[in-house]
């Protein structure tokens, strides 16, 4: 434990470090055999265990291995046509996500990704974003400087394409790629310090992969209903958690 924090992050524990690790792996595995999911969860996780100034880019480049990952794992399945106006759009949101959400208080951070959290379960977005992929890709890019997590906007969008499910998880984590590799950029750019937090992204990354080969294996041989269920408390919890802290600073 004492070699490990000589790698960790201030303001990371090496506790924390595993929690991590064994929420990155379940994260992947769920948005893997679900295709959606695992990235709400993995914040609303980071939120509780990382500083509030590196969750929203930490988040972010974790979920670029992940998605890549799994991109690459179902690379025949992707529906190309659907990333050309989506792509467009989030170069556009994150550019402008990025430039107000530097100037965000750690306790708006935790209330807002609480907040959106608890939306993404009880609510479902606007239909028409679903028609519009410029639009989609920029609204879901601007909010997800904020939030981490805006799979459900694409989620949306990727289900109007009506494809089979192994495509649907396919094209789903190719624009998710895309969102979270502009993201980073920005991050980078704005002057995130991702070098510091290098060695949790390539380990929480790893823990990723490992959750998304096995996700892959159990796509299409369960039964969702049960399971979303309890993704949908399990998730609720953890934001009313951030929430908590948020307005008591505890």
């Amino acid at each position: 434990m004492a070699d490990l924090a000589l790698i960790l992050p201030e303001g990371l524990s090496a506790l924390a470090f595993w929690g991590l690790m064994a929420s990155s792996f379940i994260a992947s595995l769920i948005t893997a055999a679900l295709g959606i999911g695992g990235g709400a969860l993995l914040l609303a996780v980071m939120a509780s265990l990382v500083p509030a100034a590196a969750l929203i880019p930490v988040h972010g480049a974790v979920q670029l291995a992940s998605n890549a990952g799994r991109m690459g794992l179902l690379l025949k399945h992707v529906h190309w046509p659907a990333l050309k106006g989506f792509t467009l759009g989030s170069l556009i949101g994150a550019v402008l996500g990025g430039l107000v959400a530097v100037e965000l208080p750690p306790w708006i951070i935790q209330l807002a990704v609480g907040l959106f959290v608890i939306w993404s379960v009880l609510s479902k977005p606007p239909a028409w974003l679903s028609r519009f992929p410029i639009l989609t890709g920029g609204i879901s890019s601007f909010l997800t400087m904020f939030f981490g997590a805006t799979g459900l906007f694409i989620a949306g969008y990727t289900k109007s394409q009506n494809l089979p499910r192994h495509g649907h998880v396919a094209t789903h984590a190719a624009l998710m790629t895309v969102q979270h590799c502009l993201k980073v950029v920005v991050f980078g750019i704005l002057g995130f310090a991702f070098g510091a937090w290098l060695w949790v992204v390539v380990a929480l990354s790893a823990a990723g992969l490992a959750g998304t080969m096995l996700g892959r294996l159990v796509l299409g041989r369960m039964s969702e209903g049960g399971f979303r269920r309890a993704l949908d408390i399990l998730l609720v919890l953890i934001a009313l958690r951030l929430i908590w802290s948020a307005l008591t600073g505890s």
